[in-house]
């Protein structure tokens, strides 16, 4: 018991309040794994006061999703074989990889006509939508426009919201203005503000970030398996470039665990009956090849993008979401991690659960990133990272 509570004590001895840095130098968590040179000195406590109001243009939008643009198996360098076809080859009775999808992108101002482009660090995100990054004591203003045909809305995770930000139709006692969040309506527009206070932002045993995330939750099964999932990363206050990333690390990367049910979107019906041959919905052939094993929305492989350099310090953000078979191991090759202190090179996640992983990789190749759950791999669930010189 005595080293629980000796860390207990190291953990709060650099509580702060909320904001931007306006005096002093903080602490970092009771841990340095990452030889962070960058960070403020120890001594007097962060006050922070001045925090700033982030804008994001985000819309849902209707998009038709490959699941494997490629066309093969990059794992192996090989066609798909007998195994990955049951999900991956279409037919006149059966989807393949590319589905009709509901996902959220960013767009450059409030009129939603031209789509911000995605910077080069963040390709890899795939389906998800765009990284919301804010530091400790900001405000996220989302501007959201629904340009689905079904109603959705954007509820965070972690942050501070009020009834009339939650994103969430349920009976919570709540009329008028506080029920206009819960469901926008096709066409329609709404703004979402969140506060950011210290406890949105990393714990005693976290480093400088940490990761939330937000999704739809109107029909919360159907909306996040039609798509509608991003993340939200939050900055220890003092510890944020100007763009909320923390200031400590090099390469951030997030990765989603998920067997998507296409059976379960919103999308079903149409991607079913746009078929030749349109099989029953409750044929148990047809509902077993819409179970996609995907990392960020890719099977087999095709996840583009997740590259670092030797030496260069990394924070993998790691999630799942999805329902019981999501239980996911993510295992990385060739390098390890470091998980509140802890060395590893397995970690688990279940359904919406969310765990940040620090990484200094000293093994220059490309490297198997995969879950290992034996049926997930099999299914798909693997993709590789690369360590340059």
């Amino acid at each position: 018991m005595g080293r629980w509570r000796a860390l207990t004590m190291i953990g709060a001895v650099g509580l702060v309040a909320c904001g931007s840095p306006s005096a002093g130098s903080g602490q970092l968590s009771n841990a340095d794994p990452m030889n962070m040179t960058n960070a403020p000195a120890v001594g007097t406590a962060l006050t922070c006061t001045n925090g700033k109001t982030r804008v994001y243009y985000i819309a849902a939008d209707e998009v038709a999703w490959d699941y494997a643009p490629s066309g093969k198996n990059l794992i192996t360098g090989q066609p798909f074989d007998d195994v990955a076809n049951v999900f991956v080859q279409a037919g006149p009775d059966r989807v393949g990889h590319v589905y009709m999808k509901s996902l959220y992108r960013e767009y450059t101002d409030a009129t939603f006509t031209h789509l911000k482009p995605r910077p080069a660090k963040w390709q890899h995100l795939g389906m998800l939508g765009p990284v919301i990054q804010a530091e400790v004591g900001d405000t996220i203003k989302v501007v959201f426009k629904n340009n689905t045909r079904f109603p959705v809305s954007i509820h965070p995770h972690g942050v501070f919201y009020t009834k009339a930000g939650e994103g969430a139709p349920y009976a919570d006692g709540t009329t008028g203005a506080d029920k206009a969040d819960d469901a926008v309506a096709t066409g329609n527009s709404f703004i979402y503000v969140w506060k950011v206070p210290e406890r949105a932002g990393p714990g005693p045993m976290d480093g400088s970030s940490t990761m939330w995330m937000y999704h739809s939750h109107v029909d919360e099964t159907g909306d996040t398996n039609a798509g509608l999932m991003g993340p939200m990363i939050i900055t220890k206050c003092g510890m944020a470039k100007p763009d909320g990333s923390p200031i400590d690390v090099d390469r951030e990367l997030v990765v989603d665990f998920n067997v998507v049910d296409e059976n379960s979107s919103l999308w079903l019906e149409t991607n079913r009956t746009a078929l030749a041959n349109p099989p029953a919905a409750d044929d148990e052939e047809f509902i077993e090849s819409n179970k996609m094993h995907s990392m960020n929305g890719y099977v087999y492989g095709n996840l583009p993008g997740l590259t670092m350099k030797k030496g260069e310090r990394v924070r993998w953000y790691v999630m799942a979401m999805g329902t019981e078979f999501d239980v996911h191991t993510p295992h990385w090759h060739g390098n390890t991690v470091l998980v509140g202190g802890m060395r590893e090179d397995v970690v688990s996640v279940l359904p919406a659960q969310m765990l940040t992983a620090d990484m200094v990789p000293d093994d220059v190749g490309t490297w198997l990133f995969h879950c290992h759950v034996n049926d997930h791999i099999l299914a798909g669930m693997m993709s590789t990272y690369t360590v340059t010189p």
